[in-house]
């Protein structure tokens, strides 16, 4: 989204392009450019000169809250209402005399100088990661506000080169900055209603992208932004290294939060590539009822079949009906990794289990005990992964159910498990074990 105030902007070609884009510039006061101009009281006096603007977090447009201001060896606070104009040459003073403030760093005031330019910014609209160059103010409703952010290399050259302090700030690819979220601000009172929103729109797979162009701490940043569904759903696509990395930088409390959310065995997964005292300093942070389950997991070996299956199961009683079946089948459908099948238990015993197609055209109030089905096919939770293949082939790719200690069935094994296994192991093999065949 381009700011009404400044749309991007084309290289100027001809007078016409020429003095519009002067007139579009003259309507902004370029941040990056203020650095160092001269404060002066209205009588020309220089004051001091300008090393920083501090806007208010708040708004879709924050509003500048004051100015820090170099006087000698002070670095000092000069607050908006003592200023009277402010051009892109410098700032001129409502009165000679204000009051000589040491700068100090408050709660809901972010330094755009320190804290947002040549940082890493999410643009929503655009879902991509960008770097602020320069940052723009305009004056609005008798106040100044920050409308812009530049994202432009042009701009970045025109400060980094030498004889910056001599050009004048030519707006480049100028954002709206109600669609720009800020990662820079540490005390995690930056955010926007509408930048958060904006967030939320965005899928598992968008966030996940954006999460791989930031840097760490940046990272860490945008994963607090986020809710715990929408943190659980992106570490779930995330590659595994890098959820582990997420997870082990961040504070046990919040993975914990954001690992109660996950899937099981999704969750599983990323405990087991944590180091053990890691692990233990996320779980001991669990509420109970997800503790229970995860231990229960994890007590299994990784290359064992509990270790690899699909923890999801849909179970129901032996006296239930066609209809009870179905409706069971209904409510998981949109669960990941959950095949259209159900399986019926007798007590803590599986007895039997139906899939989705078997309940076409049947009467809803069918027993399912009536069903005719085949004999289960099942393995136990220790079975080792040489097991597993040879019973997978033995039944032509059908799904395995996997027996605890006590014949209670925890989990399914599909072909497609097996091969991820497979797969994984393949490649944590050297470059030249692939080349020999090994």
């Amino acid at each position: 989204m381009v700011i009404p105030v400044m749309p991007v902007v084309p290289r100027p070609r001809g007078k016409r392009s020429t003095v519009l884009a002067q007139a579009l510039s003259e309507a902004l006061v370029s941040v990056a450019g203020l650095v160092g101009r001269p404060v002066r009281a209205q009588d020309g006096t220089l004051v001091g000169r300008v090393t920083d603007v501090v806007v208010r977090a708040e708004g879709v447009h924050p509003r500048v809250a004051g100015y820090h201001v170099r006087i000698g060896r002070r670095s000092c606070w000069l607050h908006a209402e003592d200023v009277a104009g402010v051009e892109q040459g410098g700032i001129e003073l409502a009165q000679s005399r204000f009051d000589l403030v040491d700068v100090q760093r408050r709660s809901g005031e972010i330094m755009l100088v320190a804290d947002v330019i040549d940082h890493q910014l999410v643009d929503v609209a655009g879902v991509r990661v960008v770097r602020a160059s320069d940052l723009y103010l305009a004056k609005t409703a008798g106040a100044w506000h920050l409308v812009g952010v530049d994202v432009s290399w042009g701009s970045f050259l025109r400060r980094a080169l030498p004889g910056s302090a001599s050009r004048t700030p030519t707006p480049g690819q100028v954002l709206d900055w109600a669609g720009v979220h800020s990662l820079a601000v540490s005390e995690g009172s930056f955010r926007l209603n509408r930048t958060q929103e904006g967030l939320r729109l965005l899928n598992p797979s968008e966030l996940a992208e954006l999460l791989d162009d930031l840097g760490r701490s940046e990272r860490l940043e945008l994963l607090e932004h986020l809710d715990l569904e929408s943190a659980a759903d992106t570490l779930e696509v995330l590659d595994d290294e890098d959820a582990v990395a997420l997870l082990r930088d961040g504070t046990p409390e919040r993975a914990a939060a954001i690992l109660s959310h996950m899937e099981l065995d999704e969750a599983v997964d990323a405990l087991r590539d944590l180091e053990p005292n890691e692990r233990e300093q996320i779980l001991a942070s669990m509420e109970p009822a997800a503790l229970g389950r995860l231990r229960a997991l994890l007590s299994y070996d990784e290359n064992t079949a509990a270790g690899i299956m699909t923890s999801d199961l849909i179970t129901i009683g032996s006296d239930a009906t066609v209809a009870d079946a179905v409706a069971e089948l209904t409510v998981a459908r949109d669960r990941p990794d959950q095949v259209a099948s159900i399986v019926v238990m007798d007590g803590t015993r599986a007895v039997a289990e139906i899939s989705a197609a078997q309940l076409l055209g049947l009467a809803p109030d069918r027993p399912l005990s009536e069903l005719s089905t085949s004999p289960l096919v099942t393995i136990e939770a220790h079975a080792s992964m040489g097991e597993v293949i040879e019973a997978i082939a033995d039944h032509r790719g059908t799904g395995l159910l996997v027996l605890d200690d006590v014949g209670m069935p925890i989990g399914r094994i599909l072909a497609d498990d097996v091969v991820d296994v497979l797969a994984r192991e393949h490649d944590r093999r050297w470059p030249w074990q692939g080349e020999i065949g090994a």
